[in-house]
């Protein structure tokens, strides 16, 4: 019996689907960081992003009853997979973990699921890919496809920038496939077939598309060349030592959530949707006005699209709506490009610069605007997360690219009219905080983050068994990208410990 069970958790954005608030990259994920001790066996359960625990009280209100090991092994072992799901202590703390503390969320999920999962097994399917592949977004996402990681994984399937591009993901100012669905299911197909061509086994291509194909090799070079998951548990990174265990669990709940007495939540995604191919700019605001959809319907059915802009210019594009709205909007196609084609697309080009274009933004209805000045060591995320409002809309409307801000810069926040001296009083209080210069860190042996000496840059050293993935998810607001970057490494590959690297500008 599970006597303690000691949660340290990281609360994320609060409000969509599961817990998260909307985004421009997404719903920030972190790591959930605890350990579940059953048995004498300590379990490390690190980077589990996809279920995250509502709150402390629904970690312990409610206890089901217990089940034996061998309705467990029984059930498993019905799922017809050629990914082999054995049971064991880690797997079951987990299944534990999913059907008696987290019971909200895998209801949540298993109505989202009723949504994802048919676009995914079609995909899976059409690459001769196990069916139960489909479970990983569960373990990265929580089926969330506006999901980003302080590391800077997006979407569903939790891309990388540099491993979107690689597997064809489009991603620019107006688009990031990474969070498209359909696209990326493909992508990740892609991604994990050359896994498993690589280890010949689908637990090792699992755990490599946690941690990087790099760890695993280096976990079975350090083993002896053994090449079971289990065997090399302890070799792999603590984090990715969960996921294989989070992975069976999830295809266990998945499958048995009914003798759990878990039952799918409604949602908002239409039983059926269709796509329809736009090939001329085209503004989430022009189709909701002629169609009576909101913007926020359109968002949730289409999160690739950044801007709430539909970049058809040089090449069509998907639009996804309820199988109904597909044949209105053929219908009405003409009309619907036409709504106010000037004020959205002047002369048919694209706004580069919305808010220095000739249609400046404008606070949106029942909204206030309030001011906060950024301080020492705040980032976008972190700023939208204070104010509830998404990433995306937080740049759209201060012009911001990217993740740049600086120490003293005006932000403005259009907030809710009702709430507006609660926003305000948060501003105030969060740009109270010490914006006095860094002292220089001495480093000791123990220390692997630096200040230079110039006070230009921070600095981190390499340490044994790093690499830029996992370093980029110690700063919020900085991937493995832009360590690349900064400091002009071409080949991620060739960083050795005791390297020192830039890791960000100090403000």
């Amino acid at each position: 019996m599970m006597k303690k069970t000691m949660l340290l958790l990281f609360l994320i954005f609060v409000g969509s689907n599961y817990a998260f608030s909307q985004s421009d990259e997404g719903e920030t994920v972190d790591s959930v960081n605890y350990e579940i001790i059953e048995n004498n066996t300590s379990i490390e359960l690190d980077s589990i992003t996809g279920l995250v625990v509502d709150s402390i009280s629904e970690a312990t209100e409610l206890l089901v009853e217990e089940l034996s090991d061998s309705v467990y092994i029984a059930r498993l072992s019905a799922i017809n997979s050629p990914i082999e799901l054995p049971f064991n202590s880690q797997v079951k703390s987990y299944i534990k973990l999913y059907t008696q503390k987290r019971r909200s969320q895998v209801e949540n999920m298993l109505g989202l699921a009723e949504y994802y999962f048919p676009l995914f097994e079609e995909v899976l399917d059409a690459n001769n890919l196990p069916l139960e592949l489909k479970y990983l977004p569960i373990i990265e996402s929580a089926l969330n496809p506006k999901a980003l990681s302080r590391a800077g994984a997006s979407g569903i399937w939790q891309f990388m920038y540099y491993t979107g591009k690689r597997y064809g993901l489009e991603i620019n100012s107006y688009i990031d496939e990474r969070r498209d669905p359909v696209k990326a299911t493909h992508a990740a197909a892609d991604f994990i077939s050359d896994l498993y061509n690589r280890y010949n086994d689908w637990h090792l291509a699992i755990a490599a598309y946690n941690c990087g194909p790099g760890n695993v090799d280096k976990a079975i070079r350090r083993s002896g060349g053994k090449r079971d998951f289990w065997e090399i548990y302890y070799r792999l990174p603590r984090e990715t030592r969960g996921y294989v265990p989070a992975f069976i669990a999830a295809a266990y709940v998945m499958s048995y959530a009914a003798e759990h007495k878990l039952y799918p939540q409604q949602t908002i995604f239409p039983s059926v949707s269709d796509t329809i191919m736009v090939s001329q700019p085209l503004h989430f605001e022009q189709i909701a006005a002629t169609m009576h959809i909101s913007v926020e319907t359109l968002r949730e059915l289409n999160p690739q699209y950044r801007r709430d802009i539909i970049p058809a210019k040089n090449q069509s594009y998907a639009l996804r709506l309820s199988s109904e709205q597909s044949l209105l909007f053929a219908s009405n196609e003409d009309s619907i490009y036409t709504h106010k084609r000037q004020q959205y697309f002047t002369d048919n080009r694209l706004i580069v610069n919305p808010v220095n274009s000739d249609y400046p933004v404008v606070a949106p209805e029942g909204r206030a605007a309030v001011q906060y000045t950024v301080k020492s060591g705040d980032a976008v995320g972190l700023i939208a997360d204070w104010f509830d409002v998404r990433t995306a809309d937080l740049r759209y409307w201060n012009n911001l690219r990217g993740n740049m801000i600086r120490t003293g810069q005006k932000l403005t926040v259009y907030v809710p009219k009702n709430k507006e001296s609660h926003y305000k009083t948060i501003a105030q209080s969060k740009s109270k905080s010490s914006g006095k210069a860094v002292a220089p860190i001495q480093t000791t042996t123990k220390t692997t983050t630096s200040i230079s000496e110039n006070g230009k840059y921070e600095y981190y050293t390499v340490k044994s068994g790093d690499n830029l993935w996992t370093i980029a998810k110690k700063y919020p607001g900085v991937s493995n990208e832009d360590i690349l970057k900064l400091n002009n490494i071409a080949d991620d590959r060739k960083i050795k410990p005791g390297q020192k690297l830039k890791i960000r500008p100090l403000s």
